[in-house]
């Protein structure tokens, strides 16, 4: 039987170099299921099909599961999100490269030592090879950098405010030359990627992050020639920099994921010169609440977030918060919406969540793609409930923990 655009099992396993065994099994672990299947059993499978192989065999090489795979490419059969998805597994793949020279590196120095009788530092040694098995962190990398892009396309493609959260973020900042600023939690760096043009050519600007992935991506994203920017790994409950460092402290989105908000807090004021400003933005109870309850409408099981983090730390109790460490706290409201008629960013979204959805969606996803088609067919609000509080240091306190702020960079 000649289907046009479509392959059968054989000529798809002669297409892809695997095994016709290899199709059937992938068939039977549900993670590449033929576009047709006809009365008699045959399976069929298109081009679109040979995309999402390719994306499994990719990801099946960096170290990760099937069952990895099958959760992280659940939405990949639609052609709306597979260059996204390209884009992020080169990154992968940049990363296992660098990761890789590291090792050489490490295996030439030995070798040189060898030859010239030094002493062998093989911790070190050991250290740089067990990068090679970092599947786990890999997988939490792929996640992380999907879930931030899923959810920067939907403010930027589709918000009300044409101003957009980032350049509205960097307005409130009021950078001037010569300022040294340190943001928390920088992601991918994407407050600075979209107002590079408008950042002082003397400002000094620390990028961190807890996790070396995010920073990579920052790193990249900005260029590691730009000399105005520097990038650290750490904890931003211990800030490894001496007292009144900074003249500026942003963490965007970021205090809601912190287990000990207070010594964050302490630690931001400490780093802050006298006059010196905290920035760090928050959501309210009813951000994007059209959203749970459309997947709740579709299966009540569904949870899109553990944790309310808006009672973690949000707009409604931010400034209690933040009065505990701060004296003078300002909170601005970002005025914004969002309106679609398309299903597709609005599931890409969805997916991007911390939650349960992709194991409940995994079996029932082209269910819930025409559920979210015909909701967003005669358009689609989400409400948006955002803004920043803005923390003022006195410029009369003069040195607040000076001492204790030596001591905590000692202890790093």
């Amino acid at each position: 039987m000649n289907l046009p655009g479509y392959h059968s099992s054989g000529q798809f396993a002669r297409l892809a170099g695997v095994s016709v065994r290899t199709i059937r099994y992938y068939d039977r672990q549900n993670i590449l299921k033929p576009s047709y299947v006809n009365p008699s059993g045959a399976r069929f499978y298109t081009d679109s099909d040979l995309a999402r192989l390719q994306q499994i065999l990719l990801l099946k090489y960096l170290g990760f599961s099937l069952d990895d795979i099958r959760e992280i490419t659940i939405g990949d059969t639609d052609g709306h999100f597979l260059k996204n998805s390209l884009m992020l597994q080169k990154k992968l793949v940049q990363d296992r490269i660098e990761q890789m020279q590291l090792v050489e590196n490490a295996i030439d120095n030995t070798v040189r030592a060898l030859e010239k009788e030094r002493q062998i530092d093989w911790s070190h040694m050991l250290e740089l090879i067990h990068l090679t098995g970092m599947e786990k962190s890999l997988k939490l990398q792929y996640q992380n950098a999907t879930n931030i892009s899923a959810r920067i396309r939907l403010h930027r493609d589709y918000s009300a405010n044409r101003q957009g959260w980032f350049p509205w973020i960097y307005e409130q900042c009021r950078i001037t030359g010569e300022m040294e600023v340190l943001e928390l939690g920088c992601g991918n760096g994407a407050l600075w990627t979209e107002n590079l043009a408008r950042i002082p050519e003397d400002a000094k600007i620390v990028l961190s992050d807890i996790s070396e992935g995010m920073l990579r991506d920052a790193r990249r994203n900005i260029g590691s020639a730009d000399s105005r920017f520097s990038f650290r790994v750490f904890d931003c409950a211990r800030i490894p920099f001496d007292a009144q460092s900074f003249d500026l402290v942003i963490a965007n989105h970021v205090l809601f994921y912190c287990e000990d908000l207070p010594a964050v807090c302490e630690e931001v004021r400490r780093v802050l010169r006298p006059g010196g400003r905290f920035l760090c933005s928050a959501y309210g109870k009813d951000h994007m609440k059209e959203i749970s309850d459309l997947v709740r409408r579709f299966d009540s099981r569904i949870v899109l977030s553990a944790r309310k983090l808006y009672e973690q730390f949000g707009l409604e109790n931010g400034r209690e918060i933040l009065g505990a460490c701060f004296p003078a706290v300002d909170c601005l409201l970002y005025e914004d919406s969002i309106t679609l008629d398309r299903a597709e960013p609005l599931m890409e979204y969805i997916l991007s969540c911390h939650g349960n959805q992709n194991r409940i969606l995994l079996d029932r996803y082209k269910e819930f793609r025409s559920f979210t088609e015909k909701k967003t067919a005669c358009g689609f609000h989400i409400t948006k409930n955002a803004g920043l509080f803005v923390c003022h240091v006195s410029s009369a306190e003069k040195t607040r923990n000076l001492t204790s702020g030596a001591a905590r960079k000692d202890e790093l």
